[in-house]
C-alpha cells in the first residue's frame, strides 16, 4: 500500500464508520513532500515503523492503517509557493480504525498523538468521534441537571469558592474560612488543588468538620452546599480515597485529573459505588497545550476529553483572570462542555483563576446560566471580609441574570460597592488580572 492508497474522501470514511478522525497542524520545510510526510505519520501511528517489516502485510494495512482524510495548506497556495517563504503550514486529518484501540482514552491518545508528539512542529487540534464509539463511554454521572437537582438551584449560575490561603492551615482554620464562605451563600466549596491529605490538615478530619458546618448551615437556612475534597494521589489510592471521603461525609469530589491520569478520572466516574459529583481541576494542562505548534489543543484537554472521561464540573482558565487564554479558546471549551453531545451528559464549565465581581457579567454573557463562577481571593480577600465577599458575588450574579449592570449593582449594595471600589470595572480590552511578563 503506497501513500496514495491511504488517501480517502472524508464522506467515504464516515459512511464506512469505525474511524476516529484526528485533525492536526503541521509546519514543514518548503520542499517537503507533504503527502508522503502525512502518510508516513499515519503509518507510524498504526502499522509501521521506519523500515519495512515482513508481517506488515497488505491485509494488515488494509484493516489497521490510518487513512489520510484531508490536507489543507494555510494559506492555500495553488500554483507556486512564494520564493521568499521559508516554511509551509498545513492542517491535515487522519482517520484511525477504532479496532486498533477500542473505547478507552489512554490507547486512543497513544495512537493519535503518541510518538508523533515528539515530532517537532505538529499539534493535535481536534478529535471527531463516531456516535458508536461514544456509546462505549458513560460520561458525567450527574451533569448539569444532576448537580442543579442536588442543590435545588435552577435559575442562575452557581458560585464556587476555594478556601484561601491555598494550603498551610489546620482543619479548624480551614473550617472557619469554609463556614464564612457558605454563610455568604456559595453553592460549592472545593479544596484548592494544592492541598489533598497533608499531615497538618488531614483530609478525613477536614471533611468531617466542613460537612458539620454544611449540615448546620442547611438546618438554619435551607441552603444546600456541595464540598469537593481533593482526593488526588497515586493511581492505586484514588478509588480508596474517594470511598473514604464519601464515608467521612463528602458529597462531592475534586481530582487533579491530568497529574493522576485521565483514565483515573474515568474510573472514578464509572465506579457504581461512587455516587457523588466529580470536579476536575485543570492544573498541569499548560504543559500540554501552551505551545501553538505542538502538544494538544486546550479545548481537547479541558473540554472534550475530560467530559468524555466523566467530569461533572470542569475548572479551566477564564480570559479575565491571571492565566492567559484566548477568548475564543475559553468559549470553545465552555460551549463544548455545555452542548448536546451524543449520549454524554453536559458538564458545568467553571472559569477560574482570578475571577472577581467585575467579570461576572462577561462570563454569564459568554457561557449562560449553566456555568459555575470559581472565586477564591475575591471572596476571602474582600475588603469587608469573606461573608461579604460571597454575599456580594451572589448579589452580582443575581443582578447579571436580571440585566442589572455591575455599576448599578454597586450603587444598590454596599458590599458590591466595596468590591467595585477595590478592584474596579473590567474594561473590554482587558483580558488579564496582572501582567505575568513583568
Amino acid at each position: 500500500m503506497s501513500e496514495l492508497d491511504m488517501l480517502v474522501i472524508p464522506e467515504q470514511v464516515e459512511a464506512e464508520g469505525g474511524y476516529v478522525i484526528a485533525t492536526y497542524f503541521i509546519e514543514t520545510g518548503i520542499n517537503t513532500d507533504i503527502v508522503k510526510k502525512i502518510a508516513s505519520i499515519g503509518i507510524e501511528q498504526t502499522t509501521g515503523t521506519w523500515v519495512a517489516v515482513p508481517e506488515e502485510t497488505s491485509e494488515v494495512r488494509a484493516k489497521h492503517v490510518a487513512r489520510v482524510v484531508g490536507i489543507y495548506e494555510v494559506p492555500a497556495h495553488e500554483f507556486e509557493v512564494p520564493p521568499d517563504q521559508k516554511t509551509r503550514r498545513f492542517v491535515f486529518q487522519l482517520a484511525y480504525p477504532v479496532i486498533n484501540f477500542g473505547a478507552q482514552i489512554p490507547m486512543m491518545l497513544s495512537t493519535i498523538i503518541g510518538n508523533i508528539s515528539m515530532a517537532g512542529r505538529l499539534k493535535l487540534l481536534d478529535i471527531k468521534f463516531p456516535p458508536e464509539y461514544m456509546n462505549g463511554f458513560q460520561g458525567p454521572k450527574f451533569g448539569v441537571k444532576g448537580i442543579r437537582d442536588l442543590l435545588g438551584v435552577h435559575d442562575r449560575p452557581l458560585l464556587n469558592n476555594m478556601v484561601k490561603p491555598c494550603t498551610g492551615y489546620t482543619p479548624e482554620v480551614g473550617c472557619k474560612l469554609f463556614s464564612l464562605a457558605i454563610e455568604g451563600g456559595v453553592d460549592i466549596v472545593k479544596d484548592d488543588e494544592l492541598i489533598a491529605d497533608p499531615p497538618f490538615c488531614p483530609r478525613d478530619d477536614r471533611i468531617k468538620l466542613y460537612m458539620q458546618a454544611i449540615n448546620r448551615h442547611y438546618e438554619e437556612t435551607g441552603h444546600k452546599v456541595l464540598y469537593c475534597p481533593n482526593i488526588t494521589d497515586s493511581a492505586g489510592k484514588i478509588i480508596d480515597n474517594a470511598k473514604r471521603s464519601i464515608d467521612a461525609g463528602a458529597n462531592a469530589l475534586l481530582i487533579n485529573y491530568l497529574t493522576v491520569g485521565i483514565s483515573n478520572l474515568q474510573a472514578l466516574a464509572e465506579d457504581p459505588n461512587i455516587n457523588v459529583p466529580i470536579m476536575a481541576h485543570l492544573d498541569f494542562a499548560g504543559t500540554m497545550y501552551e505551545s501553538p505548534i505542538s502538544g494538544l489543543s486546550s479545548h481537547l484537554i479541558l473540554g472534550k476529553l475530560v467530559r468524555l472521561a466523566g467530569a461533572d464540573m470542569v475548572v479551566y482558565p477564564s480570559p479575565f483572570g491571571k492565566f492567559p487564554l484566548l477568548r475564543e479558546r475559553y468559549l470553545q471549551i465552555g460551549h463544548h462542555l455545555n452542548s448536546p453531545w451524543c449520549n454524554i451528559k453536559r458538564a458545568l464549565p467553571m472559569p477560574g483563576g482570578g475571577v472577581m465581581h467585575n467579570c461576572v457579567h462577561a462570563i454569564i454573557r459568554d457561557l449562560g446560566i449553566d456555568s459555575i463562577l470559581g472565586v477564591g481571593g475575591a471572596i476571602h480577600g474582600h475588603p469587608m471580609g469573606p461573608v461579604a465577599g460571597a454575599r456580594s458575588m451572589r448579589y452580582v450574579i443575581d443582578a447579571a441574570v436580571k440585566g442589572v449592570s455591575f455599576h448599578d449593582a454597586a450603587k444598590e449594595n454596599p458590599e458590591v460597592k466595596a468590591a467595585y471600589d477595590a478592584w474596579g470595572v473590567m474594561e473590554e480590552e482587558e483580558t488579564m488580572l496582572f501582567d505575568i511578563k513583568g
